[in-house]
Formats: structure tokens, sequence, C-alpha cells
């Protein structure tokens, strides 16, 4: 199983980011797929989840409901996070993950800094 973060970088409040993450080694449309990120001295939070192919599970944490956005190509396993009106307190390292036969697989993650 390989995530592969990507998209991250400086922006300035209410500006809009899109992450990427691509996945392969794993059947990608048959998993839920989440978002999670961890801010300096802060615990790792699940920002997002997308449900597998045919399932309709749309999870926001409610810090970022009606601001990000969780989609999936499963033709081009990739899963993205539409960022728009970000806030400082969005700052944080964003990771991939998908939980796959009982174990947790995570990508490097992606850091994103909201600063003016």
């Amino acid at each position: 199983v390989q995530l592969v973060e990507s998209g991250g970088g400086l922006v300035q409040p209410g500006g809009s980011l899109r992450l990427s993450c691509a996945a392969s080694g794993f059947t990608f449309f048959i998993y839920n797929m989440n978002w999670y990120r961890q801010a300096p001295g802060k615990e790792r939070e699940r920002v997002a989840t997308i449900g597998s192919l045919g399932s309709n599970i749309l999870n926001y944490a409610d810090s970022v409901k009606g601001r990000f956005t969780i989609s999936r190509d499963n033709a081009k396993t990739t899963v993205y996070l539409q960022m728009n009106s970000l806030k400082p307190e969005d700052t944080a390292v964003y990771y991939c993950n998908v939980w796959r036969q009982g174990m947790d697989y995570w990508g490097k993650g992606t850091l994103v800094t909201v600063s003016s």
C-alpha cells in the first residue's frame, strides 16, 4: 500500500488549496478513504471520509463543514480534498489514510500553512 499526498503550501486566509492523494497497492475502489490533519502540538484528527464505490458515505469534522469537500476518482485511484475559505487554524500536516484488513495505512503528509 502506498499513499502519496501533494498540493500543500502557503496560502493566505480566505484562500483555497486542493490536496491530492495518489493511492496504489490495493483495490482502491472498495475502501473508504480518509483525510486527517495534525497541527503543531495537537493530536491528529480526522477531517473527512468518503465511502467506497456505491457507498454514500461523506463525513466531515464540524470544524471544516461547508468549507472542505472530499472527492475521489476511482479510475485514477486518487482522493482529493478541496479546501476553501481557509483559516489560520487549518494550518497542519494533512495525511491521507486507509484502513484496510485491520491495519491503518498513512502517507507521509503534506504541509498546509495558512498565514498572511
